[in-house]
């Protein structure tokens, strides 16, 4: 008498949990750091400068500010697109977020030059003034655009291309209406887009 067993047959899922290929970012201490950068930078420039200044500031104050707030976003911003790269075995995308970080070193480079060639070409007291913010704000702008293209994050997107617009357009208006539309309409943003982060979802 032959007895047949059944045969338990075990289903072993070889899938292995998958990753983000494109490595995202939490751009919130970024945001948080170049939102404050642009209130207080260009805002005390706005209230201190023009025919009328509301507060009367040192002039190497407003620079300063922003130069501090956006030099924290930068340190951000790389800490955060490093944290994202460990989150990825893509090499591909490894590589893609290496050159989208050379490309923040390559964009203001090209803005330095450009400003500094321009200020020695063109005799306009405040050139250095009207283009670094604005030079910078749209530099900014179309990396923030080139990322979130990448990364497939609308959020990065539309705030890209809104500093980039609202930046340049800022170049039509006087002092200190051009500060004030760099405070409010670039600050704004920052902060509805702080705001928008913490609620976006992660890809995991």
């Amino acid at each position: 008498m032959y007895v047949t067993a059944p045969a338990a047959q075990a289903t072993v899922d070889h899938s292995t949990p998958t990753r983000d290929s494109t490595g995202d970012v939490d751009n919130l201490g970024t945001y948080v750091s170049f939102g404050l950068a642009y209130l207080l930078g260009h805002g005390s420039a706005a209230l201190s400068q023009g025919d009328a200044p509301v507060l009367d500031l040192p002039g190497w104050l407003p620079m300063t500010l922003l130069g501090a707030g956006l030099a924290a976003g930068t340190v951000q911003a790389t800490r955060a697109a490093l944290r994202a790269q460990r989150t990825t075995t893509d090499p591909d995308a490894v590589r893609t977020a290496q050159l989208l970080g050379a490309l923040w070193v390559t964009a203001f480079a090209a803005l330095f030059l450009s400003v500094t060639g321009l200020s020695a070409t063109v005799d306009h007291p405040d050139i250095q003034t009207l283009l670094w913010p604005t030079g910078s704000g749209f530099v900014v702008g179309l990396i923030y655009v080139a990322e979130g293209a990448v990364r497939r994050n609308l959020l990065h997107y539309a705030l890209g291309t809104w500093l980039a617009l609202t930046s340049t357009t800022a170049l039509f208006l006087g002092n200190p209406g051009f500060y004030w539309v760099l405070t409010l309409a670039g600050g704004g943003a920052y902060a509805l887009a702080t705001i928008l982060e913490r609620r976006r979802p992660r890809r995991h």
